[in-house]
C-alpha cells in the first residue's frame, strides 16, 4: 500500500499509543502526535502538537491538512460523570467538528467492548447488535458511535468505529484471554483502514484471533483486515488461576468488572 501523507493520532501518550507508535511511520509520510502528556522528542517523520481535546479553538490547528486522524484521546477508564463527559462526550464532538471544518474525511475511533458490556459472554456479537453500555465510560463511547454515523450520513466523514478489547502488551487476567488485541493487529487494521477505497462508517471488534471469542467481524470483512496474533502464547500466566465463579456478574458479562462495579461516585 502506498502511504498515507500525514496522520494525526491523539491520546499517543497512552498504552495504544506507545505501543503502535513507531509502527505508523510504516503507514505516512508524516505522523503528528498529540496528547497533554509528555510524548518526548519527535522521530523521524514525527511531529509533536500538545492539544486538550476540551480547548476547542486549538482542535482545528490540531487537525488541518492532515489526511486522517486515529482518536484514540480521551478518558480511558470509568470516571465522574462531569469528566466523562467534558472530555469523551463534548471532547470528540468538537474533534470531529474541526475535522469537518478543515476537510478531514477519515477517522479511526477508538471506542470500547464497553459499550457492548452488558452482554452475556455466550451472546456472540456482531457490528449489529445492539449496544448494552456498563459504565459512563461506555455510554461515551456509544455516543462517539453515533456522533461517527451521524458525520458520515451527513457531512461524508468516513469513521472506522473499533470496539477495543484489551489491547496490552499481554493479557493481565483470564477475561483478557478472549478480548485481547495486539499492538501488530492494531496497525495492521489501521493500514487497512488507510488503504480502503471505500470506508463508510462500519463497525469492528479490536481483536485478535483468540481462542475464546465473544465477537464476529463478517459484517465487516470488505475490509480485508485479518487478525494474525493470538492470546494463545500467554495462556501460562493464568494455568494456576481458582476456577471462577459463573454466577459472578464480572464473568457473567462481557464487561467483566466494569459491569459489576458500583457507581463511580457512590
Amino acid at each position: 500500500m502506498a502511504k498515507t501523507n500525514r496522520i494525526l493520532m491523539t491520546g499517543a501518550a497512552g498504552i495504544i499509543g506507545q505501543q503502535i507508535r513507531q509502527g505508523l511511520r510504516d503507514l505516512a509520510t508524516h505522523v503528528r502526535l498529540s496528547d497533554v502528556e509528555d510524548l518526548g522528542k519527535p522521530g523521524p517523520g514525527e511531529e509533536i502538537a500538545p492539544c486538550d481535546l476540551t480547548d476547542t479553538p486549538a482542535l482545528r490547528g490540531l487537525v488541518r491538512d492532515c489526511d486522517a486522524i486515529l482518536h484514540f484521546g480521551g478518558i480511558s477508564t470509568e470516571n465522574t460523570a462531569e469528566l466523562i463527559h467534558r472530555v469523551n462526550i463534548d471532547g470528540v464532538y468538537h474533534l470531529y467538528e474541526a475535522a469537518r471544518k478543515e476537510g478531514v474525511k477519515r477517522i479511526l475511533f477508538a471506542s470500547s467492548n464497553h459499550a457492548i458490556g452488558f452482554h452475556t459472554r455466550e451472546t456472540r456479537l456482531t457490528a449489529s447488535s445492539l449496544t448494552r453500555p456498563d459504565s459512563n465510560y461506555g455510554v461515551s463511547k456509544v455516543y462517539g458511535e453515533a456522533l461517527a454515523s451521524l458525520y458520515w450520513d451527513k457531512y461524508g466523514i468516513e469513521t472506522l468505529i473499533v470496539r477495543i478489547g484489551s489491547c496490552f502488551p499481554a493479557p493481565k487476567d483470564r477475561r483478557m484471554m478472549a478480548t485481547w488485541m495486539s499492538a501488530g493487529d492494531m496497525l495492521r487494521l489501521i493500514g487497512c483502514m488507510l488503504d480502503a477505497p471505500r470506508l463508510g462508517c462500519p463497525i469492528v471488534y479490536g481483536v485478535s484471533d483468540n481462542d475464546e471469542s465473544w465477537w464476529d467481524n463478517s459484517e465487516t470483512a470488505y475490509l480485508g483486515w485479518t487478525p494474525q496474533d493470538s492470546s494463545a502464547q500467554f495462556g501460562h500466566l493464568f494455568a494456576d488461576d481458582p476456577a471462577q465463579d459463573p454466577n459472578d456478574t464480572a464473568v457473567i458479562y462481557q464487561g467483566g468488572m466494569f459491569a459489576k462495579a458500583r457507581h463511580f461516585e457512590d
